[in-house]
């Protein structure tokens, strides 16, 4: 049974909202949460819902970070802020793993003080899960992409790193046996890209226990080709951004064009399950959050703007990258390398 701290008072719709997802996790599953944040407030809003009250703790904490600060001067003066008091629970073994939705900046800069790095990593790596097509029956709809964020440049050996990474947490969370691991590139030939890009193909192609299969280029992320993208936090963060917005640009048009046009409308009605199933791709709550790898505690990353339903699955994943042990394979992975 792993215990989850929450930043109760971190996201655009918080604590309303993530106080409703953690108190549906309550009914749904034997996870032990710890809201961390107001008490008096998280109180009032857990007794307006239904909750099961033996898997629900709060800890207090009395101030908040919020998103449009500083994350550098907030986590220097607010010490009581709720993600710093979360991590704190976490690198102090009262809880198993962190959950927030709140300034991304602070909650890497709270991690990084208070938790440990994997011995032997270079650079911690903000992921992300995405929709893509499947190119087999059974292969998951969602690629891991790394880093989108928390680097800007890289050399070749984090790179490297950042591959092994990507790997252990699509094996332990999405239970891809061999997950394939690629390279994004301007080329799919090993000699395309920056001298770092080129030595690290020349290193991955090398490791006997990861499946790499070379270079990717920007068509290909939509594509079933790999689980795992590796790219530095820079390409990997305008990359995610496009996808994102390609996806909500697609859903305008559809709605825009069916209200303009009965034809539109009568091949909407048409193609229902495959709208249907645009919108649900497009839907980032169903993803919960994405992982900062490389500590040897698990952190995922809720979406600001995440409702109920993207809190709980965040807390879900949090849970199971915790009891599957992520940090071990990670660890195992970049021992195994040196």
């Amino acid at each position: 049974m792993r215990a989850i701290a929450i930043d109760a008072m971190g996201g655009d719709l918080a604590p309303d909202e993530v106080v409703k997802g953690v108190a549906a996790v309550s009914l749904q599953t034997d996870i032990q949460c710890v809201l961390v944040g107001d008490e008096r407030r998280i109180q009032e809003l857990l007794e307006r819902a239904e909750y099961n009250p033996e898997h629900i703790d709060i800890h207090p904490a009395g101030e908040v970070i919020g998103m449009a600060e500083d994350p550098k001067q907030a986590v220097k003066d607010k010490r009581d802020a709720s993600i710093l008091v979360a991590a704190r629970l976490v690198a102090e073994g009262r809880a198993d793993a962190l959950v927030s939705a709140g300034n991304t900046g602070a909650a890497v800069l709270a991690c990084a003080r208070h938790f440990n790095v994997i011995p032997g990593i270079r650079k911690t790596a903000l992921a992300s899960v995405y929709p893509r097509q499947t190119e087999y029956p059974g292969q998951d709809h969602l690629a891991l992409l790394l880093d989108v964020g928390a680097t800007i440049r890289c050399e070749a050996l984090e790179l490297v790193q950042f591959a092994i990474m990507g790997s252990a947490y699509a094996k332990r969370v999405s239970k891809v046996a061999s997950p394939r691991v690629a390279l994004l590139n301007m080329g799919s030939e090993p000699n395309k890209g920056s001298p770092e890009l080129v030595q690290a193909h020349r290193v991955l192609q090398s490791l006997s226990g990861l499946n790499f299969i070379g270079n990717i280029e920007g068509n290909d992320l939509v594509k079933g080709k790999a689980d795992v993208i590796v790219c530095e936090g820079l390409v990997g963060n305008v990359a995610l951004k496009l996808l994102e917005g390609t996806a909500e640009v697609m859903m305008y048009v559809a709605g825009a064009a069916a209200g303009e046009s009965w034809r539109f409308r009568l091949g909407m009605r048409m193609m229902a399950g495959g709208v249907d199933r645009l919108r649900e791709l497009a839907d980032y709550t169903t993803y919960g959050g994405a992982p900062i790898l490389g500590f040897e505690n698990i952190f995922i990353k809720a979406h600001g703007r995440s409702p109920a339903r993207a809190v709980a699955n965040a807390v879900k994943v949090a849970a199971k990258a915790a009891r599957d042990g992520v940090p071990e394979e990670i660890a195992a992975g970049v021992a195994a390398m040196r």
